[in-house]
């Protein structure tokens, strides 16, 4: 294959939001940085720290032809599911708040799910890249296995990114639409059963539909987050200058991040930020429509996806469109798992791009 230049637009916007993601992690964390570090920059260095290894990941893998990829697609897939049920050993896996999500490494943490949502855009982009008839059941049993670990560490709002995004794959690759009539009810009736077997899903879900319900309880954070936005106005109260950050609106520097942001930056500073992500998203969609074979097609339309469901999601949950799942928002929201394995997978879509 011809090699191109790779797509600058798309790291001049990356940049940009990681630039933007650092200054609000900085912003919205100061005051828990204070309480638990004694440092009000923990959490931006860090965050920092992470983007640094991050871009060095971007590099590597943007110069990686990204065919190689088919080649590691099953061991890949195969390492991730040995982590996620390494998170219920004892000694390896980090639990929280009666969550296992994290292995222990030392010197830092990993979060299996996260390199779940990778490990499954590469391996589906690979299956289904090549005519296959018959594999709705292999297709059904995979996401059943891979999704059903990451729901009992528990993580729905994670499950549920990586079983929208493998569902648009397969829909991507031509499948026959009735199989889609088959998953839809059983994934919705599925869904509303998670909800409603675990207390605090289903108090999230009762103050979805009535958020005067229990405020000092289960709609506390939507509120808050909510009183943040509204406080913002159209121009926003300034950088540096949020109320909600002290100890106000629970994960400020993670899940409710946008809030910070409205606040800061009011209505038109959000809609900046949406509009970058839009632009990453299209981006990523461009260079699957000009990519040069079917699986460079599947793997920029899923990594493309992943950022337009996990961005949807979050910001859908911010203006209480759907409940809260505690999915971050990407580039932006505290976290290394996360920030890494996104900007290695943007690396892929620039080497893909420069075979479009």
């Amino acid at each position: 294959m011809k090699s191109r230049v790779s797509d600058r637009l798309l790291l001049v916007i990356v940049s940009v939001i990681c630039v933007v993601g650092i200054l609000m992690v900085y912003n919205s964390s100061v005051a828990i940085a204070q309480r638990d570090f004694s440092d009000q920059y923990y959490f931006a260095k860090e965050q920092l720290k992470w983007l640094l290894v991050g871009s060095i990941g971007l590099i590597i893998a943007a110069k990686i032809d990204y065919t190689r990829w088919y080649q590691w697609s099953l061991p890949l897939l195969l390492g991730t599911i040995v982590l996620l049920l390494a998170v219920f050993v004892p000694g390896i896996g980090v639990g929280a708040q009666g969550a296992h999500r994290w292995i222990n490494l030392g010197f830092t943490t990993l979060q299996p799910a996260e390199l779940a949502k990778f490990s499954i855009i590469i391996y589906l982009s690979a299956w289904l890249s090549k005519p296959e008839k018959g594999r709705f059941g292999a297709f059904a049993l995979l996401m059943a296995m891979v999704v059903g670990l990451v729901v009992i560490e528990p993580d729905l709002g994670t499950a549920v990114v990586i079983l929208a995004v493998s569902v648009l794959m397969y829909y991507y690759s031509g499948a026959p639409i009735v199989h889609f009539l088959v998953m839809i009810p059983v994934l919705v009736a599925g869904g509303g059963v998670l909800a409603i077997v675990a207390p605090y899903r289903f108090a999230r879900l009762t103050t979805f539909f009535n958020p005067q319900a229990d405020p000092l309880g289960a709609s506390y954070q939507i509120r808050q987050i909510l009183l943040a936005l509204g406080s913002g106005g159209l121009f926003g109260v300034g950088i540096g200058k949020s109320r909600q950050k002290y100890e106000y609106l629970p994960e400020a520097n993670t899940d409710s991040i946008f809030a910070i942001i409205g606040e800061e930056l009011g209505f038109v500073g959000s809609v900046v930020i949406i509009g970058l992500l839009l632009m990453l998203i299209w981006r990523g969609f461009r260079i699957a429509k000009y990519a040069p074979d079917s699986f460079g097609r599947l793997l920029a339309l899923g990594i493309a996806s992943w950022i337009a469901v996990q961005a949807g999601i979050n910001l859908s949950a911010m203006v209480a469109l759907v409940p809260l799942t505690g999915i971050p928002l990407p580039f932006i929201s505290y976290g290394g798992s996360s920030l890494i394995i996104l900007l290695v997978s943007v690396g892929i879509l620039l080497n893909i791009s420069k075979h479009s």
